[in-house]
């Protein structure tokens, strides 16, 4: 079929919403019968069908066609009838067209606020609005307990890293006073030695040497002892301080523990990661209720305004008036009002000539039915027969 379909080739139609062209540009549609073997009953036969074809999508195509172009000019007489009005009725439509425009400029502000919260934490928020304030609190306290706690640990940390240092400390100590013991106690061996060595070979009286020697070593011996005794209690004194210590780190440990799992819970429970994050959160929440309260308001009033102008266009026989929802500006601003008729009168012209592209097609394609069959009598009755089938 595709030299048939060759010789109804045309271009492709522009529909009333194409706005880049600025006319619709048509071509002749021109009939030939010329490759057309009307001997051959297939060819015949296709030939036949395509011509009846081209005139029921030429029908279709003006029927949607005549619709559309009806509601044009029904729009363009509804703007006649608007602006044909008295001075007291079109002030009337004109005061509930002001009103729609300075609530769909108010709704635009309330949508396009960047600061906006997402319906879900602003959902998050409503459900638990009553415990914030208190949650709020009660986070900054644990916070503040967990700052102390981690104070606390940090301090006594350190008190227990002195106290091993100064039990270190003594430990030397006493480790320094043996040693010196026992070398107090080889020089008191060899001075006695050696005084002895004195006596028995040199004669020499060395009585006041075994005393001072004695009493030095007897004076040195017990300064050391004393030391040690002293380094000992003192090891017993910090390892009880130790100790204490210990027992307070893990109470405080443990209170710490306590106050993690708080917070863990809270953070959970009002998904945050801070107090700060939640308060932030509440005060948006409370401009949020705000800014929604006044945008039902907005929405409620512009419903309100569009019914009052729906009912009072239709009380004027206007054939079409929703299609003014969306014009107020048109009803107020006569500039307006003539760009949208110039643009329906632009519409209409490119839907007239489609249709009349349509009317010529179905023309054509009807003559060539015809005259085929006034042209080959002998093949009438079977192209009135496919014409019958359509």
């Amino acid at each position: 079929m595709g030299w048939i379909e060759r010789l109804f080739k045309r271009k492709r139609i522009h529909t009333e919403e194409d706005t880049g062209a600025q006319s619709a540009q048509w071509e002749e549609i021109t009939l030939k019968r010329d490759e057309i073997r009307m001997n051959d009953p297939q060819q015949r036969k296709g030939y036949v069908q395509r011509c009846m074809e081209q005139i029921q999508e030429s029908a279709e195509e003006l029927e949607s066609l005549t619709h559309e172009y009806n509601h044009v000019t029904a729009y363009l007489t509804d703007m006649e009838e608007i602006e044909a009005l008295p001075g007291e009725e079109r002030e009337h439509i004109n005061e509930y067209a002001r009103k729609l425009l300075t609530l769909e400029e108010e709704r635009r502000t309330f949508t396009s606020k960047k600061i906006r919260m997402s319906d879900h934490r602003y959902r998050h928020i409503e459900q638990i609005q009553n415990e914030v304030p208190d949650g709020i609190r009660k986070l900054r306290e644990a916070e503040d307990y967990q700052a102390l706690i981690r104070s606390d640990l940090t301090r006594l940390d350190g008190e227990r890293h002195a106290y091993e240092y100064r039990k270190d400390e003594q430990r030397v100590i006493i480790e320094n006073a043996k040693g010196i013991t026992i070398i107090c106690l080889v020089a008191m061996g060899l001075c006695m030695l050696m005084l002895l060595f004195l006596q028995m070979l040199l004669e020499i009286d060395t009585l006041i040497g075994y005393f001072l020697t004695i009493l030095a070593g007897t004076v040195t011996i017990t300064v050391l002892f004393v030391k040690n005794l002293d380094a000992g209690k003192e090891i017993e004194q910090v390892e009880r301080s130790i100790n204490k210590l210990i027992l307070l780190q893990n109470k405080v440990k443990i209170r710490y523990v306590n106050n993690i799992n708080l917070l863990d819970y809270l953070y959970t429970k009002f998904d945050v990661n801070h107090s700060s994050e939640l308060e932030k959160e509440w005060n948006r929440f409370i401009i949020e209720v705000e800014e929604r309260k006044k945008l039902e308001e907005n929405d409620e009033d512009l419903t309100f305004y569009q019914k009052e102008l729906l009912k009072t266009l239709r009380r004027y026989h206007i054939k079409d008036p929703e299609v003014w929802m969306s014009r107020s500006l048109a009803l107020l601003d006569a500039k307006e009002m003539v760009e949208i008729r110039h643009g329906y009168i632009q519409r209409r012209q490119k839907l007239r000539k489609q249709m009349e592209y349509y009317k010529r097609m179905a023309e054509m394609a009807r003559n060539e039915v015809k005259d085929l069959a006034a042209d080959y009598p002998e093949y009438a009755k079977e192209i009135l027969a496919i014409v019958d089938e359509y």
